[in-house]
């Protein structure tokens, strides 16, 4: 089995369609990454991975809107075509199985009191956890483990 994890902010929201009495999450995520080339000059590359998710239960869609931050995991294809220009392309898809909103928007910071949901198709379960915020007393326990 390949297995496909993304992490990264949707790029619009997404559409809920209904197909043969399924219902299909269609959204795309992408994952920038920063780097240096050859020359030393600072270079930016996104991945797009447009993604669907097929589910009985929709209700994860109303989150799923532009610039939220995602966790996919699924299965990935990838598609190649010709594009206007007559290049060569390929786009990379993935049937998603598991997905978790990991929070605000792009570039917003993340509290303590940021809400983590966890949906699956293999199980059909839906729950969500809310962290607790810990008092400053407990936060300095963690820096005592040995590990």
């Amino acid at each position: 089995m390949i297995k496909l994890q993304v992490i990264g902010n949707l790029g619009k929201d997404c559409i809920v369609k209904e197909i043969n009495g399924k219902n299909v999450i269609n959204f795309s995520v992408a994952h920038s990454e920063r780097y240096k080339d050859a020359q030393g000059n600072q270079k930016e590359r996104t991945t797009w991975v447009e993604c669907a998710y097929w589910t009985d239960r929709t209700a994860v869609a109303q989150y799923l809107t532009k610039g939220k931050t995602v966790y996919a995991e699924g299965t990935p294809e990838a598609d190649g075509y010709t594009n206007k220009d007559g290049n060569v392309s390929a786009t990379l898809r993935m049937r998603v199985q598991n997905i978790q909103l990991l929070g605000g928007n792009a570039g917003e910071s993340q509290g303590s009191s940021a809400t983590t949901s966890n949906y699956s198709t293999n199980n059909n379960t839906v729950s969500a956890q809310r962290p607790v915020s810990q008092p400053a007393a407990m936060n300095d326990a963690a820096d005592d483990l040995p590990f």
